[in-house]
C-alpha cells in the first residue's frame, strides 16, 4: 500500500536521480530525442525523468544505464 502523503525525501531523490541520468546523457553527448530512439521511448520521458516528474522502472533504468555506457548503481547511487 503506497504512503500518502509521500515523505518528502522521495521526490528530493527522484530529482537526483534525474540529475544523474541527465549528466550521464550529456556526458554521452546525446540529446533527449536520440536518447529517448535508443531505448524506445519519447524524448518528453527522458524529460519528464531528468527533472523528477516520472520514475523510470527497473527495465528503463536497466535500458538507460546500457545505452549511456555507464554501470547501473552510477544512475541511482
Amino acid at each position: 500500500m503506497p504512503l500518502d502523503p509521500m515523505p518528502d525525501w522521495v521526490p528530493a531523490r527522484r530529482r537526483e536521480i534525474g540529475a544523474r541520468i541527465r549528466a550521464a546523457r550529456l556526458a554521452a553527448n546525446l540529446t533527449q530525442e536520440r536518447l529517448g530512439a535508443a531505448i524506445g521511448r519519447d524524448y518528453r520521458t527522458i524529460h519528464r525523468w531528468e527533472y523528477g516528474q516520472r520514475v523510470p522502472n527497473l527495465d528503463d533504468l536497466l535500458l538507460l544505464a546500457e545505452a549511456l555506457g555507464v554501470p547501473l548503481p552510477q544512475l541511482v547511487e
